[in-house]
């Protein structure tokens, strides 16, 4: 069982390779990263955006949809309880229609979803991408976004989630913050060229909400759609300094989240207070 950080946790992004359309294989892969993470020591470990079903794998969408209640989401559930570590399970393609044990915002339809268990297992948070791409991406077409915005504590850190496209979109993080968040997850699927986007967007989201921003990018290739996932899966602390990162190749990025940093950094430079609007 991993054990917390003194005022903080410790926290794993698991940057696997993604298959388009090996669900099998990419669970697998997930499942060996929980497992891995744990091993570590971790608190927490998430996984990227649409990892079991790859993100460029629109053509397949429907046909990989899983209900909120379906195999992937259950065995990372286990995975988390197996293996005492809070998991935020990145995202799948959930299928509103056939989903029975969580609220929906549509009664059909897709969406992207993300799930955070806690280390007993049992759900503590679930956050559909609000933002849809639609340059160069079949997503705000395939797709219905999300409404709800929720926090969970784990480990005595409140956490907020969010996914990839939302990064361009401040006023959702600030939302975040109002709530409560100190650590945000970005669990995204980011490809080449835009790399300085994916740098600065997460490092802006954490110095002007002084929080803690963790992004997880995946690793892999889309021959379909000529793109390839950039990695750099990075947790920037308040500041916005990055603590850990990565390249574009697989990895596990592992970081301690000190609340204690949090503080000192909001009291120090008390921009938050200052706020107008």
């Amino acid at each position: 069982m991993a054990a917390s950080t003194e005022n903080g946790l410790r926290i794993a992004l698991a940057q696997i390779e993604v298959e388009p359309t090996e669900v099998d294989a990419n669970v697998e892969r997930a499942l060996e990263a929980v497992s891995s993470a744990a091993a570590r020591g971790a608190d927490l470990v998430a996984l990227p955006e649409l990892f079991n079903v790859g993100y460029f794998a629109f053509d397949n969408y429907e046909r990989l949809a899983e209900p909120f209640e379906g195999e992937t989401f259950t065995r990372l559930q286990e995975a988390a309880a197996e293996h005492e570590i809070a998991v935020l399970a990145g995202s799948i393609v959930e299928d509103l229609a056939a989903t029975e044990t969580v609220a929906t915002p549509a009664e059909e339809g897709l969406a992207n979803t993300a799930a955070l268990f806690d280390s007993s297992g049992a759900l503590q948070l679930v956050y559909r991408k609000h933002h849809l791409f639609g340059y160069q991406s079949a997503e705000s077409e395939l797709l219905v976004p999300g409404e709800r915005i929720e926090t969970a504590e784990i480990g005595g850190v409140t956490v907020g989630a969010t996914t990839c496209y939302d990064l361009r979109f401040p006023e959702l993080y600030r939302r975040l913050i109002d709530a409560g968040a100190e650590l945000v997850l970005v669990p995204s699927a980011w490809p080449y060229p835009r790399i300085e986007h994916w740098e600065t967007l997460s490092r802006a989201r954490a110095i002007e909400n002084q929080c803690f921003v963790a992004t997880i990018n995946g690793s892999g290739e889309f021959d379909d759609a000529d793109a390839t996932l950039l990695g750099r899966s990075t947790v920037y602390d308040p500041w916005g300094t990055a603590l850990s990162s990565s390249g574009d190749e697989p990895a596990l990025v592992v970081s301690d989240i000190d609340l204690g940093s949090l503080e000192r950094v909001r009291e120090e430079f008390p921009a938050l207070r200052d706020r107008r609007l």
